[in-house]
């Protein structure tokens, strides 16, 4: 098998999946739970910097995370935040969240960034910390208000302000000044930057049309996919089921509690209208069938054992092990497969003992091209390194209450939302073992094996 990188953490209990050793340093790792989490509604970004900066939405989803803990916000021993595109102003944006929270300044924080898996890392940075020893009560999540990705000027409008600010005399600042031409006041977008892999050249939604045409996926599977992607979001909010979102209010007083991207009247119809975005002449990738581009938070509180008995926490589960991987940028939305065949080989597990899987909807090609490479046994063995074939993902136990292309994928924050979704789906059904895992632009994979605690189990 080859490991492409991973955080080991500590062993599921012998009666539920066999006993799995883990050890840090020679010595056993300690257990680390997942007490409690919120996170805020993903707010679909409408071309103008939305109502929430990103460390305003960080706040709104921690402040009464911490309000309905038995500890004090002192209490913490870090913060660790994860964030892609934070503003100029909110630098090391997890030490503003912190004492915006009341934490004290005494509470280190750092932020931590892995592009699309940047929430996963935070967790995994703090459950690393705790299974050591050197924590025992983290807070850890992600944030993003990609809304607000700034505007830059051109290279050449920077570097004709220069030699004019440094000209000496009016009639040098008059020559350099009429070096400037109408196309060098035109604005980078940053965002676009951001989504495109400065190695290969390609845009993220690009490298989805390579795996497109690698996996033969037509655009009607497309479709089909985001159309239920939909379809799960409005059953899940109808249903009143994710409890983990918590209202934010704007400095007008009007008030956000749901995800807002999803698309009510999507259909099949609608969706084959839709023109491909990143390849005009020939792809089939739509802004239908990508992730909205979106503004969220999602927040969660980490402890040892010895934490959870001092401050008698109740508990959503334990967090059993992280595997991280590498592949190539252009065929970066496989990650998840990568990260996922490692994850479950190296603890004994086949697909069939997993209850509930996230893989995060960056493109509705991208997650079916990872479907079809675990079923490729070939694929699996010479590009993974993982030599049994693995059973199929179902597609009933897949994102079952859709994912990032309905509402959403704030790329700071999806990670943190995946872990949290997760482990209240399978309390729900009364299951216990879920993979949840993401494609990361540049070209990397991650992925986390959690364990659901029922009440009973957690008290």
């Amino acid at each position: 098998m080859t490991d492409h990188g991973s955080s080991k953490l500590f062993f599921l209990p012998e009666h539920r999946l066999g006993y799995i050793p883990a050890s840090t340093g020679g010595q056993q790792a300690r257990e680390v739970y997942i007490v409690d989490g919120l996170r805020t509604p993903f707010l679909k970004a409408k071309g103008v910097p939305g109502d929430f900066s990103a460390s305003d939405l960080a706040v709104a989803a921690a402040k009464p995370l911490l309000l309905r803990q038995s500890f004090a916000p002192e209490d913490l021993d870090e913060v660790i935040l994860g964030c892609v595109i934070p503003s100029p102003d909110e630098a090391n944006i997890a030490r503003i969240v912190a004492l915006r929270l009341g934490c004290g300044e005494s509470v280190p924080a750092f932020t931590v960034q892995r592009n699309c898996a940047t929430g996963m890392q935070a967790i995994d940075t703090a459950a690393m910390n705790i299974a050591t020893g050197r924590s025992d009560l983290v807070l850890a999540g992600g944030t993003e208000s990609m809304s607000h990705a700034p505007l830059l000027l051109r290279e050449q409008l920077v570097r004709t302000l220069g030699k004019w600010k440094k000209a000496k005399g009016i009639s040098a600042s008059f020559r350099s000044l009429k070096a400037l031409r109408p196309a060098h006041f035109a604005p980078d977008i940053a965002l676009l930057h951001g989504l495109t892999d400065p190695l290969s050249g390609l845009s993220m939604g690009q490298t989805a049309e390579n795996l497109a045409t690698r996996f033969q996926i037509h655009k009607e599977a497309m479709d089909s996919y985001a159309h239920n992607s939909n379809l799960r979001l409005i059953k899940a909010q109808d249903a009143g089921v994710l409890q983990e979102i918590i209202p934010v209010f704007n400095n007008k007083g009007r008030f956000f509690d749901a995800d807002d991207g999803v698309h009510r009247d999507s259909s099949m119809e609608k969706l084959g209208k839709l023109r491909p975005m990143f390849d005009r002449g020939f792809g089939n990738i739509t802004a239908g069938n990508s992730a909205q581009v979106t503004d969220g938070a999602a927040m969660l509180l980490l402890a040892s054992k010895e934490a959870v008995e001092r401050y008698k926490l109740s508990v959503l589960g334990r967090l059993h092990d992280c595997n991280w991987a590498g592949l190539s940028p252009d065929q970066m939305g496989l990650g998840p497969v990568y990260a996922m065949g490692p994850l479950l080989q190296r603890n004994g597990l086949k697909a069939t003992d997993v209850d509930y899987w996230e893989i995060n909807e960056a493109f509705a090609a991208q997650v079916l091209a990872c479907l079809a490479a675990w079923e490729d046994e070939e694929f699996m063995r010479n590009e993974v390194g993982v030599e049994a074939l693995p059973d199929p993902i179902p597609m009933n136990r897949l994102n079952v209450e859709g994912g990032a292309i309905a509402l959403g994928h704030p790329v700071g924050a999806s990670g943190a939302r995946l872990v949290l979704h997760l482990l209240h789906v399978l309390r729900r059904n009364s299951a216990h073992v879920g993979v949840a895992s993401l494609c990361i632009g540049g070209g990397q994979g991650g992925a986390m094996l959690l364990e659901a605690l029922s009440e009973e189990d957690a008290s």
